[in-house]
């Protein structure tokens, strides 16, 4: 995240906030003209924009250019390079590059200034033709900022004596007095001048406490004082927000560095399986940009993808604010030991920084949740036949999981929009981010937190006080979503009112007890037979007591049966002692009930 600790970020950010604070509270006495302006500070001030500031007579101004100017009284604008507040020192150059051609609009007049002492000399000025014979006398110093074309002006020490052969094609044009001998030869001479410190001291506070008016100018500095330590106060809570945001940037940072390690580090292990891993410009390719979304659900967004013009994919793009990697570890490490027709397949994955997605087969007739619909809507029932067919291979797909792998793999949500079909609506099981591993050996697995689906969570999984969280608590799932499969609705209808939920799977059991038609589309006995058959199968699943409930080895194979000899299951809500009505009318069932402990025997 950062290339520096972040306590050196932290300290650096202090001292600016306090350096801005502070030297706001001063109302702006130091500043300059440019980034390569000298520094401006007592007894110098920016005229027109520090009035408050500096000592009258020491004003400063900035160009167009933000150079650093003193004005002269003459109106020759000198420029400064650089100021010596240790030793008192001003360097000024003539923007034009020759002081002599100023020589006579360079006068100090009242300013507190003084000029340097440089070897200074009287000198006559000659200009000469250049049609003349080559000068090279000792005593001829050219002029290079004062000759022009045809003509160049030397310089002679007045005080030698020369005879009017030397210069006999040269005219005499003036007397120059107290020149030092640089300012004649460098064309950019720069001017070095002192000053002396204000009559009133060499501080600025002792400046105030002598100036006329120092009631005002006291209350001024006052007023100063309280605002720096404003400022000061400021800097300090701004410090604590900006150590607080640091540490939790860092804290934020380290725990995705972990995440991502546990990612790369379960990838090794497993590297043996051979998922294909992708990057992200992969995947960005595959999907077209991600211009094709299928859906969303809790951990990530699909997308269509094409690895060839023949083959497409279904890309799944994990939310990385969601889960430790845990759910990109559970579908990658369980998915790779699964090779079964009815479980989709894992064709590779992506772990590139901290992006992450899955790549599965794509099936074109998206989940069952669409084609859950009542048998009284032709528009999309695929028919008790299909339907018997669906059921079955989900229940094929769920015993694979518990029964055909190293180790039993628990899905913990089994509900219809994880289940795909494929173009001849074969079902595959998806979507293993709550799965959990557990030995073949052990009836029973410890969890922390419940997962799953509300309406298909197994009761055990809310509460030990109804059993203990085993591969049971799929057959529950499974039983759920094979009653919605039937009546072709959710379970629980949330839209009720008062408190009550219209509890379906109660109102297909009261049917059977009373063994009256379950009232749905029916063309045939042979349909009405698969109807009552997925109804018993499902009820037998949804017993509250796990130990009731089939495995789904014989959950499959009551699936294959005709149904004849299907025994009907026992009331799985005795427990909340409903009041039973006419079999023509669903009952309600309240949501809070207490039930009795069960204790799972194997």
């Amino acid at each position: 995240m950062m290339n520096y600790p972040s306590e050196m970020v932290t300290c650096l950010f202090f001292f600016f906030i306090v350096f801005l604070a502070g030297h706001g509270a001063s109302l702006n006495c130091t500043g300059s003209c440019g980034n390569r302006g000298p520094d401006i500070r007592f007894p110098f001030r920016i005229k027109d924009k520090q009035p408050d500031c500096g000592y009258p007579g020491y004003d400063l101004s900035c160009s167009e250019d933000n150079s650093t100017v003193l004005k002269l009284p003459t109106g020759l604008s000198l420029h400064i390079e650089r100021i010596d507040y240790i030793y008192q020192l001003i360097y000024a150059r003539y923007p034009q590059g020759c002081f002599l051609r100023q020589r006579l609009n360079f006068s100090l007049g009242a300013l507190p200034f003084q000029i340097q002492k440089d070897f200074q000399y009287d000198w006559t000025l000659f200009n000469c033709s250049l049609s003349s014979e080559k000068r090279s006398l000792s005593y001829l110093y050219k002029i290079p900022c004062l000759s022009i074309f045809n003509h160049e002006v030397y310089a002679v020490d007045s005080s030698i004596p020369i005879s009017d052969s030397d210069l006999l094609s040269c005219t005499k044009m003036h007397n120059i007095y107290g020149i030092p001998y640089r300012m004649l030869l460098a064309e950019n001479y720069v001017l070095t001048m002192s000053w002396s410190n204000p009559p009133c001291g060499s501080s600025e506070t002792e400046c105030y406490s002598n100036l006329p008016h120092t009631e005002d100018l006291h209350q001024n500095v006052d007023v100063r004082r309280k605002l720096l330590i404003a400022g000061v106060i400021l800097g300090f809570f701004l410090f604590a927000i900006v150590i607080i945001a640091l540490y939790r940037a860092y804290s934020n940072d380290k725990t995705q560095r972990e995440y991502q390690a546990r990612v790369e580090m379960f990838l090794d292990d497993y590297r043996s399986l051979n998922p294909t891993r992708y990057s992200y410009a992969d995947l960005k390719r595959i999907t077209n940009q991600f211009g094709d979304e299928l859906g969303q659900g809790a951990y990530g967004t699909v997308f269509k993808g094409k690895l060839t013009n023949e083959i497409a994919v279904a890309v799944k793009l994990l939310n990385n604010s969601i889960g430790k990697g845990e759910e990109f570890i559970n579908e990658v490490g369980t998915m790779a030991r699964i090779h079964h027709v009815n479980v989709v397949r894992l064709i590779g994955f992506c772990a590139d920084g901290f992006r992450r997605a899955l790549v599965y087969e794509y099936l074109p007739n998206g989940s069952l949740q669409k084609f859950i619909t009542s048998a009284d809507s032709r528009n999309h029932f695929l028919g008790w036949e299909r339907l018997n067919r669906v059921a079955l291979g989900i229940a094929k797909g769920i015993e694979y999981l518990h029964q055909g792998c190293d180790q039993r793999i628990l899905h913990f949500d089994i509900k219809p929009q994880n289940i795909l079909l494929d173009n001849e609506f074969n079902p595959k099981i998806a979507d293993f981010g709550m799965a959990k591993l557990c030995s073949k050996d052990k009836s029973a697995i410890s969890m922390t937190t419940a997962r799953g689906t509300v309406g298909y969570i197994a009761p055990e999984v809310f509460s030990r006080n109804f059993g203990n969280v085993s591969y049971k608590s799929d057959v529950y799932s499974f039983g759920m979503l094979v009653l919605e499969m039937v009546g072709g609705r959710k379970n629980v209808d949330d839209t009720a009112e008062n408190g009550d939920q219209i509890y379906f799977p109660e109102w297909i059991y009261n049917l059977l007890e009373k063994e009256e038609d379950l009232r749905f589309h029916i063309d045939g006995e042979e349909d009405a037979k698969i109807a009552k058959k997925l109804a018993i199968v499902g009820l037998w699943c949804i017993q509250w007591n796990p130990a009731e409930r089939p495995s789904m080895k014989t959950a499959v194979q009551m699936l294959e049966g005709e149904g004849e000899n299907l025994t009907k299951p026992p009331d799985p809500f005795s427990s909340s002692a409903p009041k039973r009505t006419s079999a023509g009318r669903m009952p309600a069932r309240r949501l809070h009930q207490e039930l009795a402990a069960i204790s799972e025997i194997e």
